[in-house]
């Protein structure tokens, strides 16, 4: 049986925005005390939303950040993002194939609403998007959880009025795949450059190095 819907993460499997935030993050972070350039800051924090990292950036500082420290890195976000955000290859046509196919599917990131909104105008894929998305920002304003809880997993399917286990989710993060597992669906690795390994040990059934890999498992 085909899936009731599809679950895809944002960063890293539609829009190759990873590497603009470690970038920023890791400036950010250098200047308050923590030494780090863009490669370290995208495997301490790939995939984790502001909310989870502030407690592990203090903790490692041995302070508090300054209050306004989450709305500034947040801003600083939006404005690179809003600009410099570029697909991941195939990433149209594949959103446009599913579509066509009238297959139902979701977004289900850890960005803020405004960081995906500014994404995907840059990339031009907003009139497919459109009410679509699903922010951890959204379920932690109604009490949930950012990944790797399964809550904006969860958001999505009942969104679309699908049942978990009828759901299939394409992720590239550990946290992401742990969430997903979480909510009792089944997901796949994405790791076009290799490195699936922690995918699978997080709980993905298989890896794809490209985004149409995913009709494999629609049919």
């Amino acid at each position: 049986m085909p899936p009731q819907l599809v679950i895809f993460d944002c960063d890293g499997v539609l829009i190759d925005s990873e590497g603009i935030a470690s970038t920023i993050i890791a400036a950010e972070l250098t200047a308050a005390g923590w030494a780090m350039d863009a490669t370290d800051a995208m495997r301490l924090f790939m995939g984790m939303s502001i909310t989870d990292m502030q407690p592990i950036i203090e903790a490692r500082l041995g302070t508090s950040l300054a209050p306004g420290w989450r709305a500034g890195l947040a801003a600083q976000l939006v404005a690179a993002l809003g600009t410099q955000s570029r697909l991941i290859p195939g990433a149209a046509e594949l959103l446009a194939a599913i579509t066509a196919r009238g297959v139902d599917w979701r977004i289900a990131s850890n960005s803020s609403d405004e960081e995906m909104a500014v994404k995907f105008a840059c990339c031009g894929i907003t009139h497919l998007t459109q009410g679509r998305a699903h922010s951890a920002a959204s379920v932690i304003a109604r009490g949930g959880r950012a990944k790797p809880a399964p809550d904006v997993f969860l958001a999505a399917a009942a969104s679309a009025g699908a049942t978990p286990r009828d759901c299939i989710v394409l992720e590239d993060s550990a946290l992401g795949v742990t969430g997903a597992v979480a909510a009792g669906m089944e997901c796949y690795g994405f790791a076009p450059h290799g490195g699936g390994a922690a995918l699978l040990a997080a709980g993905a059934k298989r890896i794809f190095t490209r985004l149409d890999e995913i009709f494999g498992v629609l049919s």
